[in-house]
């Protein structure tokens, strides 16, 4: 064996949270290389992602916009990571929650009302809840694998909208795009900035961080999440019931994506189409790790991830650089991350050294 981990006998704190930083530094770094390979200046080409989406009050209202269902499944998915559940179905959860929504959304475009737009999230926040549920259900009776179970949830789900926006949900009016008709006013969510598109999306979005910190750090519930996620034998001796446990935290993690599903259809989109997120339940999971299943990091987090699509798509029109340019940005982000952490937790030995060594003390 060439190259040996071994465990530290104690970790760092400290390093702990500065490994995202870390990360994030040596993403800018290698980032800095792949441009100047391809003929950039690479200062200017990270300038052009970082900065210029975000340098006038319009990219500034975009960035909540992005940021917002990002927010709400990573905030999610940190409640079940807590607990060592492991959802990789939040882009799923978003897609059936935005599904739902618009199921009820185009069948009260005529309704006026403040309960239309509640009525409408509701039913997002029960689809995602139900399709998160769903993988619960097949973990606590059969013992199924809940990241194969979440991750095939995902394709299905996707094929459900696609086919919804083809068949029944498709605009009678809509010269035969794949895309349901335009939600009325009642359905659509406030514009809280005018001339811009800045909703009350992101309202909900901080309004969950503040509940889930609230649920981790200072409720019973909270404590047997988290005991569940360092020992599942402690907390069944504690007598914490840990398939319930299961229940409730896939329940707000599958919530939390479907709102995030409805608050797409209901507030930048304002209608059902198949592309109504470019991948934000997969970002999430990079996000919840990233800050380190902490509210306030997953929020810092959420900003960074929103700025990175909105830097893929600004490279895409300045730099000619393709659409995969946002896939490598998280790729290497999460590689760092994973690189750092790894190197925190375990100490790097060269056994094939020490035999030598070993041998040659043996000799002399």
């Amino acid at each position: 064996m060439l190259v040996k981990l071994e465990p530290r006998g104690q970790h760092s704190r400290k390093m702990a949270y500065l490994s995202p930083v870390l990360a994030g530094v040596l993403t800018l770094i290698t980032s800095g290389i792949f441009f100047f390979l391809q003929g950039l200046d690479p200062i200017h080409a990270l300038k052009t992602m970082l900065y210029t989406p975000i340098s006038d009050t319009y990219g500034l209202a975009e960035w909540c916009v992005k940021a917002a269902p990002i927010l709400l499944c990573a905030i999610g998915l940190a409640v079940v990571f807590k607990a060592q559940v492991w959802n990789i179905g939040a882009e799923g959860q978003l897609l059936i929650g935005g599904l739902l929504a618009s199921s009820v959304a185009v069948n009260v475009i005529e309704a006026e009302g403040i309960w239309v737009l509640p009525a409408i999230l509701l039913a997002g926040v029960i689809g995602g809840a139900l399709w998160a549920l769903l993988a619960a259900w097949l973990k606590t009776h059969f013992n199924a694998n809940e990241i194969l179970t979440t991750i095939m949830l995902n394709y299905i789900a996707l094929n459900l909208l696609v086919f919804s926006v083809h068949g029944p949900l498709k605009d009678p009016n809509g010269f035969n795009f794949p895309e349901s008709a335009m939600f009325g006013d009642a359905s659509l969510m406030p514009v809280l900035i005018e001339d811009t598109r800045v909703h009350a999306g992101i309202l909900f979005a901080l309004f969950a961080v503040a509940a889930i910190w609230v649920l981790l750090s200072r409720s019973f519930m909270g404590f047997q999440i988290k005991v569940l996620g360092l020992d599942h034998s402690a907390a069944r001796l504690a007598g914490f019931k840990s398939k319930r446990l299961v229940w409730v935290t896939m329940l707000i993690s599958g919530g939390l994506a479907g709102l995030a599903g409805a608050g797409e259809v209901t507030g930048p989109l304002g209608q059902l189409v198949p592309q109504i997120s470019p991948g934000y339940g997969y970002a999430a999971i990079i996000v919840a790790f990233l800050g380190r299943l902490h509210p306030v990091g997953i929020l810092l987090a959420s900003l960074l991830m929103a700025l990175i699509y909105m830097g893929g798509e600004m490279a895409q029109i300045e730099l000619n650089m393709p659409v995969a340019i946002t896939g490598l940005f998280q790729g290497l982000l999460l590689f760092y991350l994973l690189a750092c952490d790894v190197l925190i937790n375990f100490r790097v030995t060269l056994p094939w050294l020490s035999s030598q060594k070993t041998t040659a003390e043996q000799v002399n």
